[in-house]
């Protein structure tokens, strides 16, 4: 965690925006505090699991809703790499080559969306990591070490507002705590998500990960958030097939 005064200096902007919503302090308000702070165009968070599906969980604006849903539909970018190697990933500028070849797809569709510079931060306290806390900027943009502090120390608060809602395996609060953070919301679509990789594995005949792929997959390629295919197919008004393109069932009536 980070100094004290840092911290105790974070908290602060983080309560304020809860106070201006007028409700309970919670993880979009980490973000909006975020912003407001740093010299970044938006954030979002993305709750993030290694045994069940990520899914977006805040965003501040229409382009860091899309970078989320574009990495962990695509399944690359500086969030899923910052989650998978548990440190920060810095990205000044997207158009850097080295950056295209190694986020072959995100690179192009984050800029397209209008990103130009994105800041990737791990939640993390010991072994435990809940998800990703994203920053990006319009224009090529580079954070000084005190910026950076600050962004960091954002992503510790927004670790323990994760932790402390306790969330289970299925997304869910415990007790019914936390109603106005948005984790309902969570819980139902990534429980909706992993009915609908296993829907997939006896339509498709493959194993869950491939699953999940092929869902993802059909969502970037239709320009639909993977919460929405994945609502689709379990109720039953898309199907996948081992041999042709997914069709809707209900353009057949």
């Amino acid at each position: 965690m980070r100094s004290d005064s840092r911290s105790a200096r974070i908290q602060v902007l983080v309560a304020t925006q809860a106070a201006r919503r007028g409700g309970r302090v919670g993880v979009m308000d980490v973000c909006t505090a975020a912003v407001a702070a740093l010299p970044v165009g938006g954030a979002g968070l993305s709750a993030m699991s290694r045994t069940a599906a990520s899914h977006p969980l805040c965003s501040t604006d229409d382009i860091s809703e899309q970078l989320e849903e574009l990495q962990l539909t695509l399944g690359e970018g500086p969030c899923v790499d910052a989650f998978t190697h548990g440190s920060a990933v810095l990205t000044p500028d997207l158009l850097t080559g080295a950056l295209q070849d190694r986020w072959v797809v995100f690179a192009d569709a984050a800029l397209e969306a209008g990103a130009r510079a994105v800041f990737a931060l791990p939640l993390q306290m010991g072994a435990i990591s809940p998800g990703v806390l994203d920053l990006y900027a319009d224009v090529p943009t580079v954070l000084d070490a005190e910026e950076l502090a600050d962004a960091l120390a954002f992503a510790d608060l927004a670790t323990l507002l994760l932790l402390d809602a306790r969330i289970e395996e299925t997304g869910a609060p415990v007790d019914g705590a936390l109603k106005d953070r948005g984790f309902e919301d969570l819980g139902v679509n990534r429980a909706e998500i992993d009915q609908a990789s296993g829907i997939l594995t006896v339509q498709l005949g493959v194993g869950i990960d491939e699953a999940f792929i092929r869902l993802r997959a059909h969502a970037f390629t239709q320009g639909r958030r993977l919460a929405d295919v994945a609502a689709d197919v379990v109720a039953r008004r898309l199907r996948f097939s081992p041999d042709t393109e997914p069709r809707r069932t209900d353009e057949e009536t």
